[in-house]
């Protein structure tokens, strides 16, 4: 689609209200890409716009206040491209239901009914979720706000998650600069549940909903607008740490987060693996779904997984069989039908020796003594003794 002077120019009196006089080239590349809209060579190419050192100019010449003519079939028109002060408009993003899918595998264990109380007190009451992988903390909330019929919204935190992805930012929008909620935004004006999810992995740049943390309104810089959270709106985040980081090599990517930033959750939740009988359940559960029920198979899953997390708490080992990683081993069991198939498929992320090891420690689990031939009689002396 040929875009006109004016329009261009509108569109960079909008880019000179984010950027200021002048951006590089790079960063102006960076930030289309960022927001999911095209690149616009004309100026990121454009040899009127360059200036040394490979900044474009958003300023002076570029976005001048002068009437322009353009030609349109011999015809002259005359226009006045005008630039007037940028009033960013409320990009609005219809969305639907957002409470989870009830999970009929699931098995509530551990703090399920106490953070389901919380949930349905629609307290503001913000929580931090800690534990290792694959244990249920993430599947936990999200269980307790479908049985609640509650609006959950998850965002999932790297260390690039920045103000904008949280809160919202600029985009630009058919040549306009508008404002684009965050999910923190959209869950505060829903009164939904926040899942702030691995949020160890993040930055500082997290310490931008720290007056949210603390239940106060949020003044939305762009707008002007000032956010006050519907009721039942909380938060509630997870991770693999304390927010401390880790020495032992588990969780690399771990953070760790400011103290101050910390502080703002009342509480903090450790989070066990289920016991034996929970998790059993759980395989159970998911065998049912999947057509695929052998509870023989089952028990001796459970008690291989939790035989390696015995012996990983007492640093025997660095890995572990997680919940998640049982469910793994039951959906390829149900496509392939044969159990040693399955466990190898699944646990082929581990290293060559931790795999054998996980391989030997289940056939041990699994072996079925084979009925033995009985041994042969000894034959016995029929002949009659002869006297001397």
């Amino acid at each position: 689609m040929k875009i006109t002077e004016i329009e261009k120019r509108a569109i960079i009196a909008n880019l000179n209200s984010i950027f200021g006089s002048s951006v590089s080239r790079k960063e102006l590349i960076d930030y289309f890409k960022r927001k999911n809209e095209p690149v616009l060579n004309w100026l990121v190419n454009g040899a009127q716009y360059k200036i040394n050192r490979g900044l474009i100019n958003l300023a002076g010449d570029s976005i001048p206040n002068t009437t322009i003519t353009e030609t349109n079939d011999n015809l002259e028109v005359a226009m006045q491209a005008q630039v007037v002060p940028l009033k960013q408009k409320k990009l609005v993003t219809e969305v639907g239901n957002l409470v989870p899918s009830k999970d009929n595998t699931y098995v509530p264990f551990g703090f399920f009914r106490d953070l389901e109380a919380i949930v349905k007190s629609a307290a503001f009451y913000p929580l931090f979720i800690t534990g290792l992988s694959g244990n249920g903390k993430t599947t936990m909330v999200e269980q307790v706000c479908a049985k609640l019929k509650r609006e959950c919204i998850r965002v999932n935190i790297s260390i690039e998650t920045d103000e904008d992805d949280l809160v919202g930012g600029s985009t630009l929008v058919d040549g306009n600069v508008a404002f684009r909620e965050g999910p923190v935004i959209t869950a505060m004006r829903r009164g939904a549940i926040l899942l702030i999810d691995e949020i160890d992995r993040g930055s500082n740049k997290l310490m931008c909903i720290q007056g949210i943390l603390e239940g106060k309104p949020y003044f939305v810089k762009k707008t002007g607008e000032v956010i006050t959270a519907a009721p039942g709106f909380n938060i509630i985040a997870t991770a693999n740490t304390k927010g401390r980081g880790t020495d032992d090599g588990k969780f690399i990517a771990a953070q760790i987060l400011d103290e101050a930033f910390l502080e703002r959750f009342p509480i903090t939740v450790e989070q066990e693996y289920p016991s034996s009988t929970v998790e059993r359940k759980i395989v159970i559960n998911n065998m049912e779904t999947l057509n695929c029920l052998d509870e023989d198979f089952a028990d001796k899953l459970v008690a291989w997984a939790e035989i390696i997390r015995k012996t990983y708490m007492e640093n025997a080992i660095d890995e572990l069989i997680s919940t998640r990683r049982l469910v793994h081993i039951v959906k390829a069991f149900s496509v392939f039908g044969d159990r040693q198939k399955a466990i190898n498929l699944c646990i082929n992320r581990f290293d060559s020796d931790t795999k054998t090891a996980f391989l030997d420690l289940y056939q041990k689990i699994d072996f079925k003594e084979t009925e033995q031939p009985a041994p042969a009689e000894t034959p016995t002396n029929t002949m009659e003794e002869i006297p001397f």
